[in-house]
């Protein structure tokens, strides 16, 4: 069973007797500055800003440093680019037009053509695609992975993170795969899907690699639409106060997308029901799931996702 990068960091004995933190670390999998890092907290001001950025960039995510600069000195804030810069930096955003490409690939960190430009998605598993988002907290923020099949819009499975580092999102990888495959796997081109550790798992399992184009976050449309559906319907409802609060509130969420939510592009049919085949008779009897999570026979998703 593959463990999250949270638990193995929980498995560390700082003060262990024989073995260094260095080579627990190494033993576990786990890269040192994985469980080192602390992030230093952001001011109540910053938090705010954050929670503004995030907001416009769901609206408008072609609003680059300046634009979203613009945008909040039009809000009445007094804050400069450089700044602006930093907390979108820190999110992970960044506006998805195309910019001037200043350096050349590093070998440790290899690029795929784009490959669904004109493909027909008629199955599950022939495409699945990733990316991360940013998700706040009452006094900070985490990091949200997840794996989208393109053609039933299920979300296969999902991890949230402190840290931008790819361990999670090669700990998610793995988990996935090893229910099932896809034939297509498609990403950006964060270092975190570069990086040959995230790739190595596809290679091995013979799937083939596509990226966006530089700066073309619509070429992964569907995972785009779907945090917008996350942020509106979930995040931007809520007050997480916690990483565990947040991670119990979108296992109900993640649960009532792919089980219970009717989505119009799918003919009014859930993303469960289209993955798994399940006749329109059968819908109301799906399993209750949230990226092949099973929740307890008592779990229901949110009083106000139903109404």
């Amino acid at each position: 069973m593959t463990c999250s990068l949270e638990q193995r960091r929980q498995w560390i004995t700082p003060k262990h007797r024989k073995i260094s933190v260095r080579q627990q670390c190494h033993l576990l999998g786990l890269a040192p500055s994985s469980y080192y890092y602390q992030a230093e907290p952001e001011s109540a001001e910053n938090l705010e800003y954050m929670r503004l950025l995030d907001q416009e960039y769901t609206d408008h995510p072609f609003y680059g440093v300046r634009k979203m600069t613009v945008w909040l000195q039009h809000q009445g804030y007094a804050v400069g680019p450089k700044r602006v810069r930093r907390l979108l930096r820190a999110m992970g955003l960044m506006a998805v037009y195309p910019k001037p490409r200043l350096s050349l690939n590093s070998k440790a960190h290899r690029r795929f053509p784009y490959l669904l430009k004109g493909l027909a998605i008629v199955r599950p598993n022939q495409v699945w695609s990733t990316d991360i988002t940013y998700i706040r907290l009452n006094g900070g923020f985490v990091f949200l992975a997840a794996i989208l099949d393109w053609h039933s819009r299920y979300v296969l499975d999902w991890e949230l993170s402190i840290t931008l580092e790819s361990d999670f999102c090669v700990d998610l990888l793995e988990r996935t795969l090893v229910h099932q495959r896809p034939e297509i796997f498609n990403t950006d081109q964060g270092v975190q899907f570069t990086s040959a550790v995230f790739q190595a798992p596809l290679h091995l399992a013979q799937v083939r690699l596509s990226m966006d184009g530089r700066g073309r976050a619509f070429d992964n449309i569907f995972v785009e639409r779907l945090w917008r559906t996350v942020k509106y319907e979930e995040v931007y409802l809520k007050e997480y106060r916690t990483v565990c609060e947040a991670r119990e509130s979108l296992q109900l969420y993640f649960s009532f997308y792919n089980n219970v939510r009717f989505h119009q592009s799918l003919d009014n049919r859930t993303p469960h029901a289209v993955h798994f085949s399940v006749p329109r008779a059968s819908q109301s009897n799906e399993p209750l799931t949230a990226g092949g999570r099973e929740l307890g026979l008592g779990a229901r998703p949110p009083a106000h996702l139903t109404r």
